[in-house]
């Protein structure tokens, strides 16, 4: 996700890239993002 380029498909079911993470702010908002969502995957788990 850092480089960018990924593809993958929105909620609306989009194609869509993903944006190459070139700052500072960017990391640690991105950093939030990816521990609430393992989080919740691991919530949904068990």
């Amino acid at each position: 996700m850092v480089r960018g380029g990924l593809h993958g498909r929105n909620a609306n079911g989009r194609a869509t890239t993903t944006r190459a993470v070139t700052g500072i702010d960017q990391n640690v908002r991105l950093n939030r993002a990816l521990w609430v969502l393992a989080d919740q995957l691991r919530r949904l788990r068990g």
